[in-house]
């Protein structure tokens, strides 16, 4: 691929590039207005100290939220439908609509259908967003600068805040939840840990713009946002940076690996976390090794979702209610344990069967696994570039990190989304014929041609 490409096919770069400029300025606002509402959020700089900031989560709820959002939602979709790109939003269309289906058939014969229902409509709307985001700049080297850009004000506002605010930016022994924190910091975000998760993010987009030739610009992201993860605290994140690099560079080097380090990776690391909830030999293990058996508490709130599991294992609880709902956790804890107050259940892969059952667990991996791998196996050797980089690195980040946090079909969170937006690039990846920047198709290399299709 040549420089400053994005993988979309020829004849629809024509039929763009030909529409009125205006066209393209929307579309650029448009992904601007997204990445910012993601990144930075409509109520930055909760005050955790406040009685109104118990849970501090619960803010993505709020009507502000709820107008941006499908603002937005709208914008995408008319700029989308009315483009020669309409027929990929929403794909892989097919399991997409078995995904809503299964959530909406769980969801409605729940304990609070009409809660589940419209948090269900609400995580579609957002995949489907994500799937036009791909297709808003003109070209690979326009979409590199913007979301360049786009992160580096969101480190400019994290640090502005640590700076100048840093009640609201730095954790304080004043919190009304988890004290122990004070001094880690945070900026902008609700919690050290969302911070952390998008400074290693954002540290993905620096090593990005880096190859894409904004040498001082990716060099200046990276190194400041390592900076803030170290001073935020998120051990995981801060172990997970590297990790991740390093199983990225196989993933590019040796194709022969990439379905065992995925799948590998997921089925032995649930097996270390939620096995050890249930089974004394690998909790024994766990331990022997070095590494909390507890990992801080959470077997207590797996040992919950494993019996919640069990009890409904074919339409689970309903989608996104089992946690949020304190009468189903304490019905599946028996009310005894204190874990029956969780926010969540820590890792996605177990609330995805607890929610919508085993099936909508199963759809679930052919979505955020499958899809990605096939786009992956579509591309050829030479066309594994910067965009496809720094796609794997989101990707197999969040991959890992869901088996410790709960992040699938999360709406407000920058990880789900950037992670949604990565599974929709891989796959367009591995089928459209790349572009330049006046809408020519560069020379093929010889051989199989696995984006002959057009988009």
């Amino acid at each position: 691929m040549s420089d400053g490409s994005i993988p979309l096919s020829a004849s629809d770069h024509r039929d763009r590039t030909g529409a009125h400029a205006g066209g393209h300025l929307v579309g650029v606002c448009l992904l601007v207005a997204t990445l910012l509402f993601y990144f930075v959020s409509t109520n930055p700089f909760v005050d955790l100290t406040a009685a109104a900031a118990v849970d501090p989560a619960t803010d993505k709820s709020n009507t502000l939220n709820q107008i941006v959002f499908l603002s937005l939602t709208a914008g995408l979709w008319l700029f989308a439908l009315a483009a020669p790109m309409r027929g990929e939003i929403g794909q892989p269309r097919t399991l997409l609509v078995a995904l809503t289906i299964w959530f909406l058939m769980a969801s409605a014969i729940s304990d609070h259908p009409d809660l589940a229902i419209k948090r269900t409509v609400l995580a579609i709307l957002t995949c489907v967003n994500a799937s036009i985001i791909v297709f808003l700049p003109r070209s690979e080297a326009q979409f590199a600068r913007i979301l360049a850009l786009c992160v580096a004000a969101t480190l400019a506002i994290a640090f502005f805040g640590v700076l100048f605010l840093p009640n609201l930016s730095i954790h304080q022994f004043s919190e009304l939840r988890e004290p122990m924190n004070a001094g880690l910091w945070r900026g902008h975000f609700p919690h050290k840990n969302a911070a952390s998760t998008v400074m290693v993010v954002i540290s993905f987009v620096g090593l990005y713009a880096f190859r894409k030739g904004l040498r001082l610009l990716g060099a200046t992201v990276f190194v400041f946002a390592v900076v803030f993860l170290l001073h935020a605290g998120g051990k995981t994140a801060t172990a997970a940076l590297p990790a991740i690099l390093i199983l990225s560079w196989m993933f590019e080097r040796w194709r022969f690996l990439r379905i065992p380090i995925v799948v590998g990776g997921v089925v032995a690391i649930n097996t270390l976390t939620l096995g050890s909830t249930t089974v004394p030999a690998i909790r024994d293990l766990v331990a022997a090794i070095g590494i909390d058996p507890t990992f801080t508490n959470r077997s207590d709130i797996w040992r919950i979702g494993v019996d919640a599991v069990a009890q409904k294992p074919v339409f689970g609880h309903g989608f996104q209610l089992f946690w949020q709902t304190g009468d189903m956790v304490y019905r599946a804890g028996s009310g005894q344990d204190w874990a029956a107050a969780a926010f969540n259940g820590h890792n996605a892969y177990l609330d995805s069967a607890i929610t919508t059952g085993i099936p909508g667990l199963i759809l679930t991996l052919l979505f955020v696994i499958g899809v990605p791998l096939r786009g992956l196996a579509r591309t050829h050797a030479t066309r594994y570039t910067p965009l496809n980089k720094l796609y794997v690195d989101i990707w197999l980040y969040a991959l890992f990190t869901a088996c410790v946090e709960s992040i699938f079909f999360s709406s407000g969170s920058v990880l789900w989304f950037m992670m949604l937006v990565a599974i929709a690039g891989l796959r367009l990846q591995g089928r459209a014929t790349p572009v330049d920047d006046t809408g020519s198709a560069p020379h093929r290399p010889s051989g199989p041609r696995p984006g002959a299709e057009s988009a």
